[in-house]
């Protein structure tokens, strides 16, 4: 099994995926133990002394007034916890709560929070054990970190609340750490601050939409370029020097993937077929590389921030390497939750522009001798007529999860908290928009690979056949009479969403950009 190793200057996209999805097995470096160790030596020193430290001898937020007397702090870190896992609705992903607890892990290893060696190893042997806490849909506001997500996974490393095991059912979390032989932990000063105070979630949830994303984009200029084929549309428009006369990369980038895929085709350029012969495509058409380019720019940025936050630590108060413990705004949620924003509005533009390809090929006006919505005998069959209105359902929906969720905030924690990021709920929002942005890119590959058989007489692209025989290969279905059209569709989502499409075609491509 990978095994990725903890240090104390951060982590990377990859490490996050291969243990969020790929249970990846966690290990402490003796760096990050040795930093765990000395900042600990600075908070105990702290607490010792009769002056109030935020968060290690002082209530918290709104109650930070307070300063709390030492036979009551480790009642208070419970509290904290017990109080802030207040999460409510359906349970979140398995692979969210396992993104959230890893980074969480990375922020403490950083040798910037004051935890104990012993916390930071139980939550690698939590992990390692594959129980995950029970992580409800709302409690997030963005700001002071995660809050509630956070704090259900810190009352699984006290052996209370719910978890749910390997085996995938859900048990009390003191039973599944019996069974494997973890002990719960008791939290001391700070520390029980420390596990809930951070961007995990919507940096977690931000990290595999971007990964998921990055092959969307790669398979929507593959069903752009099918697209234009079926609709023998030119490629003169992919030219290399029509897009560095605008040099954005992205632009550049999709274009050259679309010309990759047209390479060799014999349907392109057909426009003297037609009655009133066309001087040029329709913008869903001619300009894809351009949408799809603003996107994957968008992605990039993204990108940018992703990795500045997981360079981070992010907690507040934060040991500092000259021993001063000092509070900070650091857990604030705002750069992550716009880019979380600008993604899901980037994929709805994708989205509606691939619909409207969909709709030029089923519509017997504008699909240039395609039979009306791609029927076998239309009249008595409907071909994919109601596929693209799942389509059409799917990006109605898109827009309306374009709405920025980081353009609001309710004030909390008696007015303490009165600006918050929203950015939990950018992120769960932008995970249904990928979902959905991915059974779009389906419908239309499953509309334009059919265009293309329907074409006879005219030898579509290397690239483009071997999409269709792979799409073929996995159990989707060619023109022919009308059938039950759900399998096929999920089948073709199925196809896209695990790279095979992708895969199908950089086989004979080469790699995409």
């Amino acid at each position: 099994m990978h095994t990725v190793v903890v240090g104390t200057s951060g982590t990377t996209a990859q490490d996050v995926i291969a243990v969020a999805r790929g249970n990846a097995r966690v290990e402490l470096s003796p760096e990050a133990l040795a930093a765990l160790a000395k900042a600990r030596e600075i908070i105990d020193a702290l607490a010792a002394k009769p002056e109030p430290v935020y968060g290690v001898s002082t209530g918290f937020g709104a109650l930070a007034t307070r300063h709390i007397s030492p036979e009551l702090r480790a009642q208070l870190q419970r509290n904290i916890v017990r109080s802030h896992a207040a999460g409510m609705g359906a349970p979140v992903e398995r692979e969210v709560v396992r993104a959230l607890m890893f980074l969480r892990l990375k922020t403490v290893c950083s040798g910037h929070t004051g935890v104990r060696p012993q916390v930071a190893r139980t939550m690698a042997d939590v992990l390692n054990a594959g129980i995950t806490p029970v992580v409800h849909e709302y409690g997030s506001l963005g700001c002071s970190g995660d809050l509630a997500p956070l704090s259900h996974c810190a009352l699984t490393l006290m052996g209370e609340g719910d978890a749910e095991g390997p085996d995938g059912v859900v048990r009390p979390a003191g039973e599944l750490l019996a069974a494997h032989g973890i002990q719960p932990v008791e939290l001391r000063e700070k520390e029980g601050l420390a596990l809930l105070n951070g961007t995990d979630g919507m940096l977690g949830m931000l990290i595999m939409a971007l990964a998921d994303l990055d092959t969307l984009y790669k398979s929507a200029d593959i069903t752009a370029a099918l697209c234009l084929e079926a609709l023998l549309g030119t490629e003169k428009v992919l030219a290399p020097d029509l897009h560095a006369i605008r040099p954005h990369p992205g632009q550049g980038a999709a274009a050259a993937n679309m010309l990759a895929v047209l390479k060799g085709s014999g349907l392109t350029g057909h426009f003297q077929q037609d009655e009133a012969p066309r001087v040029q495509d329709a913008y869903s058409v001619r300009c894809a590389p351009q949408v799809a380019g603003a996107g994957r720019d968008t992605l990039a940025h993204a990108r940018l921030v992703a990795e500045r936050e997981l360079a981070s630590a992010v907690d507040n108060p934060v040991v500092l390497p000259d021993g001063r413990v000092e509070s900070n705004g650091n857990f604030h949620g705002a750069p992550v939750a716009y880019v979380l924003d600008f993604l899901a509005i980037a994929a709805a533009d994708l989205g509606s522009i691939a619909e409207r390809r969909t709709d030029r090929l089923l519509d017997k006006n504008r699909s240039h001798g395609l039979p009306p919505f791609l029927a076998d005998d239309a009249g008595v069959d409907s071909g994919l007529m109601i596929a693209q209105y799942t389509q059409a359902a799917l990006v109605s929906e898109l827009k309306r999860l374009a709405v920025p969720a980081s353009a609001d905030s309710i004030p909390s924690s008696a007015m303490q908290e009165d600006h918050v990021s929203m950015g939990w709920s950018a992120a769960r929002k932008l995970r249904t928009a990928v979902g959905n942005l991915g059974r779009i890119i389906a419908v239309e590959l499953y509309a334009a690979t059919r265009a293309i058989e329907l074409r006879d007489g005219l030898t579509p692209a290397p690239a483009s056949r071997a999409a269709i025989e792979a799409l073929r290969a996995a159990g989707v279905q060619g023109p022919g009479p009308d059938r039950f059209l759900a399998p096929d569709l999920e089948a073709a989502d199925t196809f896209v969403r695990e790279g095979k499409l992708v895969e199908a075609v950089e086989k004979v491509t080469g790699p995409l950009a």
